[in-house]
């Protein structure tokens, strides 16, 4: 039975996923808030894309998870110049409102995304699929 936690990593996988997808699908909106005294702001988006989704699975995937976790930690704090350049100067994002308060109110739920990853940084063994994950592959890793 998953509790909290593992339902709530889940759904950070997921989104995490789902967001990484958009910076290949349409990464103009992205690229708009990356500061510009950064080179190549298109790489930039799609390699904190290609990470999203190597991180959200990552997190689905016991002992690979703490990693994962702080690989996305890193990732939450890497990208926030891009949320605050997008705050300081009102960057308008297509789709989104364009309410600047918004942009500011957004900028400590990077504090909130760091703590929910961090959660999963401890204890990989207690994750649901670890005792699998033991039983089927620790036998390959105790060779010798």
């Amino acid at each position: 039975m998953f509790n909290r936690k593992e339902i709530l990593r889940g759904v950070l996988a997921v989104a995490i996923i789902i967001v990484g997808i958009t910076h290949f699908i349409k990464p103009e909106p992205y690229v708009s808030i990356v500061p510009p005294q950064l080179p190549h702001p298109l790489e930039l988006v799609y390699i904190s894309g290609f990470f999203e989704i190597l991180g959200g699975i990552g997190l689905l995937i016991p002992y690979v998870s703490v990693a994962a976790a702080w690989g996305l930690i890193a990732l939450f704090i890497a990208v926030f110049p891009a949320n605050i350049n997008q705050a300081v100067n009102a960057i308008p994002i297509e789709g989104i409102p364009h309410i600047p308060i918004l942009y500011w109110v957004r900028l400590p739920f990077q504090a909130v995304l760091i703590a929910w990853a961090g959660w999963y940084t401890k204890e990989p063994d207690k994750q649901p699929g670890a005792s699998f994950f033991t039983r089927r592959f620790a036998p390959l890793l105790d060779r010798n």
